[in-house]
């Protein structure tokens, strides 16, 4: 040898040697499939909602300036709207934060021009979410059917089932659509006309759904979120025919509850911890449609002081869905969830970390002036950094590819809101929050594992043979929980908000609601 090799030199060596081994090698090439496969799914997105671009913009050019509300503007015309089926909006609500108020006038300001209400239910009159809601509905009391529902404490299901169920047993007897939407989610003008236009084209589709696309705020908490969230964007961007469901937007036929069909209503109350999973689980059992169409997707900001311990809190939830199960097949099925997403998401760190040691032996013995043929191992092992570094690079561009159509598209369906802006996206902090999310995600999925139990807003839940078996809540003053949630900065139990200024869509709703609907409150 050149030169003397330290105990450090000998660990570096032992280690780039050992992870060139066939195992390691293995291991290595899969961790650039599993980036090549995200980026091929992600490009294949991107072409579906770029399609949904590109037909908006034929539209605009045959003069159909009303493209981000419908293709055909004679749906515009008013023989067309007022045989339009009535639509009623659930949205369970829990605490307050900084990005309430827009989304909820985004929900209540829609353009549908058909009959409509809003139901925003609470779990009491002490949730901050009241007062701030209560306020908005004031506002649009004479122009938009909106009111509050109480639905007291949950006994036998999560709060937020327990706040939809409560809500569908209020909905008007006429409403021939329920539209679950979460507190955090941020329609644009027309995609309460988009969803219910393909439940009207297709009377077997079981539930409409959508999906988010995150704003992160800055911080690695954020890109976190968005990271996780991203892999799951590809399977809700087919443009129809789906197996994924997010419980932040579905669209049902209100029929469906009325009569239990499928044990929709028992399936959900005795027990239910995740609407989303409990509804996938049912439509799987009597294989029922489930779609989401190209315009489903929804600006999701995150809360300017998301912090990593809220990410983490974030991510137990997630991983915790799959220890809630419906029927022996559900639980086979969230097994062999929870072990591949563990099995993946380490072997997609795993190369890295063999990279970072393959680069630190390089490094390390090129300045300590080894030779060539003592550096054998080393060089083998650069060759899989480099393939690793490209094979990351290319993911890297479809992720940005799809986000870009993403902003476009919800830009273009949202022409009078402030405009999103691909600038603001921190790529590093993406790439870094590629790797931490993916080794966060097993300890996560085997503690939810373990530990059968998890706080939900200040409730802790327990789980028995996948459902829930009870459940805790403690004085506000005991509380130990949080006092606020996870992505949307919301507090649980402090600020009351005040609605803002009204807009130009807003009076423009108004506008359609006397157009099309002057007897909308009649019972």
């Amino acid at each position: 040898m050149n030169a003397t090799m330290s105990s450090l030199d000998l660990l570096l060596f032992s280690l780039s040697r050992a992870f060139c081994s066939s195992i390691a090698v293995f291991f290595q090439i899969q961790g650039c499939l599993i980036c090549l496969t995200l980026a091929l799914g992600w490009a294949c997105a991107a072409y579906v909602r770029n399609r949904e671009i590109k037909q908006m913009k034929d539209c605009m050019k045959n003069d159909n300036s009303f493209s981000f509300l419908c293709h055909d503007i004679s749906e515009l015309e008013h023989s067309y709207q007022v045989n339009l089926p009535r639509v009623t909006v659930i949205m369970p609500l829990k605490g307050f934060g900084e990005h309430n108020l827009h989304n909820w006038r985004s929900q209540i300001t829609s353009l549908y021009g058909g009959p409509i209400e809003f139901l925003f239910v609470v779990e009491s009159t002490e949730d901050p979410a009241f007062h701030a809601v209560s306020r908005l509905i004031a506002e649009f009391e004479d122009h938009v059917e909106a009111k509050v529902v109480v639905s007291g404490l949950s006994t036998t299901c999560s709060q937020k089932i327990h706040n939809q169920l409560v809500g569908v047993e209020t909905m008007h007897k006429d409403s021939k659509y329920v539209l679950f939407l979460d507190d955090d989610v941020r329609l644009h003008p027309g995609s309460i006309g988009a969803l219910t236009r393909e439940m009207e084209k297709n009377p077997e589709i079981f539930i409409q759904t959508g999906y988010p696309l995150d704003l992160p705020s800055g911080s690695l908490g954020s890109y976190c979120i968005y990271e996780y969230h991203m892999p799951c964007s590809m399977g809700f961007a087919t443009g129809g025919k789906t197996f994924f469901l997010w419980g932040g937007c579905m669209m049902m036929h209100a029929d469906d509850f009325r009569q239990d069909r499928y044990g929709v209503v028992s399936g959900l109350k005795d027990g239910g911890y995740s609407d989303d999973m409990t509804l996938a689980a049912i439509s799987g059992a009597h294989k029922r449609l489930i779609t989401s169409p190209p315009v489903a997707v929804f600006p999701h900001p995150l809360a300017s002081d998301l912090n990593f311990g809220r990410y983490w809190n974030y991510l137990r939830k997630q991983t915790f869905v799959l220890e809630s199960y419906l029927t022996n097949v559900n639980w086979v099925m969230n097994r062999a969830l929870f072990t591949t997403h563990c099995y993946l998401s380490w072997g997609f760190v795993a190369p890295y970390f063999m990279a970072m040691i393959h680069v630190a032996a390089a490094v390390r013995f090129y300045y300590k002036g080894f030779s060539p043929e003592e550096m054998a191992y080393t060089s083998g092992g650069l060759s899989l950094v480099a393939f690793l570094a490209i094979c990351t690079l290319v993911e890297l561009l479809s992720m940005w590819n799809l986000t870009r159509i993403e902003v476009q598209l919800c830009n273009m369906l949202s022409p009078e809101a402030p405009q999103l802006f691909l600038a603001s996206y921190n790529w590093c902090l993406v790439f870094i929050a590629m790797l931490v999310d993916n080794f966060l995600y097993p300890v996560s999925a085997f503690r939810s594992h373990f530990s059968q139990s998890i706080n939900w807003s200040g409730i802790r839940y327990y789980l028995k043979d996948g459902k829930i078996s009870k459940i805790e809540r403690t004085p506000r003053s005991k509380d130990m929980g949080p006092v606020f949630t996870d992505l949307g900065g919301k507090h649980l139990y402090g600020k009351k908000g005040l609605p803002t200024r009204g807009s130009f869509l807003s009076s423009l709703s108004r506008s359609l609601a006397q157009w099309h609907q002057p007897k909308k409150f009649d019972n």
